[in-house]
């Protein structure tokens, strides 16, 4: 019996040869080295306390948006629910008490949205205006390096 050599090592580049060669298709390939980066020099914008107001805010603007709409909506399912008697009753000749505060259900919901706006307006919109700029300068710091 003879002694043949160890085939070859793979993959195997050719010398001189293009980067196609430098893995088979059904080999996975290396991942690339990660590019070094600079130690920042300020807060990361994710961590940013202003963030936290941010949420907040928006947090507590739905729940007055929502509680305006809902809370009502509630009332006059308890009031139907437990004062039928009161629910009956008439305003005016044929108006049902009943029918009045259904009908004033679609104002109340146009006064949630208002509220929603209103608030987004006023505490919302201004923190996502300075989080944004603040974002678009640390973009640009970042660009610049």
């Amino acid at each position: 019996m003879s002694y043949d050599p160890p085939p070859p090592s793979y993959p195997y580049r050719p010398p001189n040869s293009s980067p196609s060669y430098d893995t088979y298709p059904w080999m996975p390939q290396q991942p690339a080295e990660p590019a070094r980066r600079r130690p920042r020099r300020h807060a990361a914008l994710g961590h940013h306390s202003d963030l936290r107001v941010l949420r907040s805010a928006y947090r507590w603007q739905r729940r007055v948006a929502t509680l305006t709409a809902l809370g009502y909506f509630v009332v006059f399912l308890i009031l139907s629910a437990f004062a039928p008697s009161f629910m009956t009753s008439t305003v005016t000749d044929g108006l049902p008490t009943g029918l009045l505060l259904a009908l004033v259900q679609v104002p109340v919901t146009w006064l949630a949205i208002a509220l929603y706006e209103q608030t987004a307006r006023r505490r919302v919109d201004p923190l996502a205006d300075r989080i944004r700029k603040q974002a678009e300068l640390d973009a640009r710091r970042e660009g610049t390096r």
